[in-house]
């Protein structure tokens, strides 16, 4: 197994866990917080070792992403599946925009550093911390062209603390687009590369189970 899969797939997972839970809250209202905190937690790793530390350094840390991953790639065929792997899609093409913009970057990067304070005195997933990287997102990334539309139950999507987790979420999978093509991801690679993706990212899901009932 080359590195550059393994990475990739790890990457690839995160962005796939913060899209799953867009579709969730957009249609359900809730997610899990723990899978939660993965993706939020993720915008503050900015000096890890490995790739899988920036997701908490725990297989079962980035779980839903692996599942999601492997089942979304390898099938379209519920409308949940088509939507995660349009807001995959769309926060991948997004990110090679962004990259392009070194003083918007400089922007997120500037402000997720002052998020800091609040996500120590808070933790994670507090609505303070969550309002605040969702102001980030809209200030920022919101303003290009191409903006995501989120579909969903609009009585939920109207709710500010939804429409806050969404934005934060988005802002979370760009920091994993951002990740993968550090780790040499190519979009090519999801249609040449799927099936080896897929492969790895059930393997993974597999140690990832393994873990949480040992």
């Amino acid at each position: 197994m080359s590195r550059s899969i393994h990475d990739q797939t790890l990457a690839l997972a995160g962005l796939f866990q913060a899209t799953n839970l867009v579709q969730q809250i957009a249609h359900n209202g809730q997610c899990s917080d723990a899978s939660l905190e993965t993706c939020i937690r993720s915008l503050f790793a900015t000096n890890p070792d490995t790739t899988l530390d920036v997701f908490g350094g725990e297989l079962s840390d980035i779980r839903e992403g692996l599942v999601t991953l492997s089942s979304v790639l390898s099938q379209q065929s519920k409308q949940q599946d088509v939507e995660v792997l349009r807001y995959a899609l769309n926060l991948i093409h997004l990110e090679s925009k962004l990259n392009r913009q070194t003083d918007m970057l400089d922007v997120i990067a500037s402000r997720i550093d002052q998020a800091r304070h609040t996500a120590s005195h808070f933790g994670y997933t507090h609505t303070n911390l969550i309002s605040n990287l969702a102001s980030i997102y809209a200030d920022t990334i919101s303003t290009f062209r191409l903006r995501i539309q989120v579909t969903g139950n609009p009585s939920i999507l109207q709710r500010d603390e939804n429409a806050a987790k969404i934005r934060a979420l988005l802002l979370a999978g760009i920091r994993s687009a951002v990740l993968w093509r550090q780790c040499g991801g190519r979009r090519w690679q999801l249609i040449f590369a799927r099936k080896k993706v897929i492969r790895h990212a059930r393997e993974l899901a597999e140690q990832a189970n393994r873990s949480l009932y040992h």
